[in-house]
């Protein structure tokens, strides 16, 4: 079975507003490069960056994210409403005929490389695999490891999502076993203005 990729960018940003008012989320720079262009990179480690291979979803002012986009990827445009990350996958279901999905968050910064690669080829491909960091503070699974933007849904499970909004921690992560995998890292959620600068200051050079 192939492998495609999913790069999540249809977010309002509501948090990061008025940045967001006029600039979509993941067109939103840090260190001289779109968070949205860092995540295609990093996508193109493992899976050819093409429109049959790797698609962009986009809702808020999908326009811009269409033109910054280009040829290298298949947008999804969702409307009238955003369909979240599970619902994303839904909407797609042709598209991946079948194949086994990398997910994207497009606002994730990484203060290091990760090993991308690695994380594909040593899945077994049966269920959801999700890299993580430590996070006591804000934990997603188990009281300590928080979800970091990177994960890998078999394409049984994909073929299986609506185009409706919903989430896949809610209908996929939450009822069924999911492998976690850290990674010693550094991930900023670009989601708030706070967080965003924090991301800009600690900014020495892409890692991908």
């Amino acid at each position: 079975m192939t492998l495609a990729a999913l790069v999540l960018a249809a977010g309002r940003g509501e948090r990061l507003r008025p940045l967001t008012d006029t600039t979509p989320k993941p067109l939103l720079e840090v260190g001289g490069t779109t968070l949205l262009d860092a995540a295609l990179d990093r996508v193109a480690s493992v899976v050819p960056l093409t429109p049959g291979d790797v698609a962009v979803n986009a809702h808020w002012l999908a326009g811009q994210i269409v033109a910054a986009v280009g040829p290298r990827a298949h947008v999804s445009v969702e409307a009238p409403v955003a369909l979240g990350t599970a619902g994303a996958v839904g909407a797609l279901r042709d598209w991946l005929a079948g194949r086994d999905v990398l997910i994207v968050n497009s606002d994730a910064w990484f203060g290091g490389p990760v090993d991308l690669p690695g994380f594909v080829t040593e899945w077994d491909r049966t269920g959801p695999r999700l890299l993580v960091v430590a996070d006591a503070e804000r934990p997603d699974f188990e009281q300590r490891w928080r979800f970091c933007g990177i994960s890998l849904l078999p394409g049984a499970v994909a073929a299986g999502l609506e185009p409706v909004p919903s989430g896949l921690y809610e209908v996929v992560w939450r009822r069924m076993p999911v492998e976690l995998i850290p990674v010693d890292v550094e991930v900023i959620d670009c989601g708030t203005a706070a967080d965003l600068a924090r991301a800009r200051s600690r900014f020495t050079e892409p890692e991908h």
